[in-house]
């Protein structure tokens, strides 16, 4: 089955690598997706699993700045992560997992390789090795990615993760081609 032209790899990136307009405001650096990486994901030949934002889902596109205030990232990054970790958040966070879940395990059934997944360092979310927390970026997996980790283990699901950062091209390009050319080898 699927004996197609399809490349029967699958890597998910985390969607405002795919779409800047996801970020928090002032937090965008590109006008639509990360166009470097974009690109390298494109030549890849890869099929790509766009994630779902989890703090657009959980908090709005506003992610529920008071009107009126002006905070800056740090403060709201900081606002965001201690949100991300309310009950309401936490039940959608789980189904946004939960449904990830279910699709990287329809792909392995069907005979595809989950290759990895790309994250977005310093997001309180979506951080892989950085996230933020408590008015700095600190070392770990941020609210989204630990939950998806555990629920990875719980599924048997072994998946190598990298995190990004959208205003490092270089680097972030750096680290997806390592990144591709380790899964690929």
């Amino acid at each position: 089955m699927f004996e197609d032209k399809r490349s029967k790899k699958i890597l998910l990136v985390a969607h405002c690598a795919l779409n800047q307009s996801a970020k928090l405001d002032q937090c965008a650096f590109y006008p639509g997706v990360i166009r470097e990486v974009a690109e390298v994901l494109i030549d890849s030949d890869l099929g790509l699993l766009q994630m779902p934002c989890p703090e657009l889902l959980c908090l709005g596109l506003d992610r529920q700045v008071k009107k009126g205030i002006t905070p800056t990232v740090e403060e709201e990054d900081t606002r965001i992560a201690i949100r991300l970790i309310e009950d309401q958040s936490q039940l959608i966070l789980h189904k946004i997992a939960d449904d990830l879940i279910f699709q990287l395990l329809e792909y392995q059934k069907n005979g595809f390789t989950i290759t990895g997944l790309v994250g977005m360092n310093g997001s309180p979310s979506c951080g892989v090795e950085l996230t933020w927390a408590n008015d700095e970026e600190k070392q770990g997996p941020g609210v989204f990615i630990r939950l998806l980790k555990e629920k990875l283990e719980q599924n048997d699901l072994a998946i190598t993760m990298r995190g990004i950062k959208a205003y490092e091209p270089k680097e972030a390009v750096d680290v997806v081609k390592d990144f591709i050319f380790t899964i690929s080898s």
